[in-house]
């Protein structure tokens, strides 16, 4: 499939330290395979949904699938967006992933990203969040962004917190079958703006605006 149909395979959001692209069928293969090989402690769990809970091979099919239903499921009323983030010397990291509703009214849209074992404590989680706050709001034109961690999810509550993020009210929900604390934030487009970077650079935007519906912010 070409971007002409598909503008998003177009999209890349480019740092000095790593690059945001869309991801295709062969990169959705090999993030699968740095998934498998460990994200987390495997005595917590990050994410809402437990996918990491499941063993090799399944946990590679399944999240495959979870690519392939994101992009078939991509319309104006509802997207999520998965961005491969690769280092400058080409090596895979992990993934971030934009989501929003109702988009053109709402003007919001939600973070979430993983980042392979081997590659963390390096600074490049918040390096991808950095990233993917300038395609919402320099090249979404958003209003708003906003992301959600558990309590103990020291990591990714230290990118948050190291930007301009308002707290909202913490809320239960269900982890691995039992309630936990989930805490949520936003930032609006003022607030990014006190942290906005010139050295971070976008591609193919203009073209994703409009499939997304709404290119009059763009």
């Amino acid at each position: 499939m070409t971007a002409a149909i598909w503008p998003l395979f177009d999209l890349h959001v480019s740092t000095p330290r790593l690059t945001l692209r869309y991801v295709t069928d062969e990169l959705a293969l090999e993030l699968a395979d740095l998934a498998a090989q460990g994200i987390h402690d495997p005595g917590t769990m990050p994410f809402s949904d437990p996918w990491t809970d499941v063993p090799p091979p399944d946990q590679q099919r399944n999240s495959v699938r979870y690519f392939w239903n994101c992009r078939a499921n991509t319309t104006i009323e509802r997207w999520t967006l998965i961005l491969a983030a690769q280092h400058r010397d080409g090596t895979l990291l992990g993934v971030c992933t934009l989501n929003a509703d109702h988009f053109p009214t709402t003007r919001t849209v939600t973070t979430g990203s993983w980042i392979g074992r081997r590659f963390q404590g390096r600074g490049l989680g918040r390096e991808m969040r950095q990233a993917a706050l300038h395609l919402i709001f320099a090249g979404l034109y958003a209003d708003t962004a906003a992301t959600r961690a558990w309590h103990d999810n020291v990591a990714s509550l230290r990118v948050t917190r190291s930007l301009p993020y308002t707290e909202g009210t913490p809320a239960q929900e269900m982890r691995r079958g039992r309630p936990d604390t989930m805490r949520a934030f936003a930032m609006t487009r003022p607030q990014w703006q006190t942290v906005r970077r010139d050295d971070i650079h976008l591609g193919g935007v203009e073209a994703v605006c409009e499939f997304l519906g709404a290119p009059a912010g763009c």
